[in-house]
């Protein structure tokens, strides 16, 4: 197993620049998500450490050797793709061997890592069909399982779950995680999906724009993150953010509404509140909104209402049903109101204003 260094790691595609000017270091036996929009630059950075895609600059590390120059063969990774790249003319077998045939491995070890292989994804009664007579997590284990009996040093993953439904997703996520686990290797895996980020992850690496915009656990890019873009990309519902002006404590909204969240900061900002985090106030002391819809997802309930022209979204217990038109008084979870510089976009630090 290995760890993978990337030093001033630069990547142009003509006159495009989709990667400015990256450093980043995943650890030996770390499972790390890269996530961010569409075209922000985390499928040509998999790519890259795959050695599918060659460097403009800079340099790449798998363990302590430099790669930038190794054929993807010699680099000794393995990569389950998003449409799973199984030979339809093969049987589930067949796949799962075909690479280590191709290094003219022995028959007999052969045999050996895809029968372990097999019972560890649960897919040994498969062995003998071919792809077409399987379910997309079906196919998606038999990708998992020809990646595994190669025993690479990093494993890279390049949205393998985009195409299943929403439970089985949810399924095939868990088994991911709890084979790197039991695998202890080092893990690359990219996705959209801040969702699969979240629950999978060792760390996350944010990026936009081929630019990192935060690095860390995921309980701290939820809990503290480093700007606007992080907050407002991961979590779901996204946070909410208002304009506001702040004094002496609380923060004053455009149209003329307060709420008091103990801020010892003072001048403009943007206040960030994420949905579960506004909670209703009975006494009447919370900001009075005008309920727009809800929705009842059984667990919990969302309710929208807008602040101005802004579109805000509130997660409250499933026991609260308030009516489209009914106004409600709500306010701000102790401690949980996040600020941001309203020109960069960076989280303000307690008591400092920029």
């Amino acid at each position: 197993m290995a760890s993978v260094r990337m030093q001033g790691l630069k990547k142009r595609f003509g006159a495009i620049e989709v990667i400015p000017c990256l450093d980043l270091e995943i650890l030996d036996h770390e499972f790390v998500v890269f996530v961010g929009p569409s075209g922000c630059g985390k499928s040509t950075l998999l790519r890259i450490i795959a050695g599918l895609e060659p460097i403009t600059e800079g340099d790449l590390y798998i363990g302590n050797q430099r790669v930038n120059d190794l054929t993807p063969a010699e680099r000794d990774i393995a990569m389950v793709f998003q449409d799973y790249a199984l030979y339809p003319h093969m049987t589930v077998y067949q796949n799962m061997a075909f690479g280590l045939q191709m290094r003219h491995t022995p028959a007999a070890e052969i045999d050996a890592r895809v029968q372990n292989a097999a019972r560890l994804l649960d897919i040994g009664p498969l062995l003998k069909r071919r792809p077409r007579a399987l379910s997309g997590g079906q196919r998606q284990r038999v990708a998992m399982g020809r990646a595994i009996v190669r025993d690479p040093k990093v494993f890279l993953f390049d949205e393998p779950l985009s195409n299943l439904d929403a439970q089985l997703r949810g399924q095939v996520r868990s088994e991911i995680k709890a084979l790197s686990q039991r695998l202890k290797t080092t893990m690359v895996f990219v996705t959209h999906d801040q969702v699969e980020a979240m629950t999978m992850a060792d760390r996350i690496v944010v990026l936009r724009g081929g630019v990192i915009q935060q690095v860390g656990a995921p309980e701290e890019i939820y809990g503290r993150p480093a700007n606007r873009f992080v907050a407002g990309f991961i979590g779901s519902p996204s946070m909410n953010f208002l304009p506001v002006t702040l004094l002496k404590g609380a923060a004053h909204l455009l149209d003329g509404r307060k709420l008091n969240i103990g801020a010892t900061l003072e001048g403009q900002a943007v206040l960030g509140i994420r949905p579960e985090h506004f909670v209703p106030a009975p006494d009447g002391s919370g900001m009075p909104v005008e309920v727009t819809l809800v929705e009842p997802l059984g667990s919990d309930t969302l309710v929208h209402f807008l602040v101005g022209d802004i579109k805000c979204i509130a997660r409250v217990a499933p026991d609260t049903k308030p009516l489209v038109g009914e106004r409600l008084p709500l306010a701000v979870a102790s401690g949980k109101a996040y600020l941001f510089d309203p020109d960069s976009g960076a989280a303000l630090p307690a008591g400092i204003l920029p």
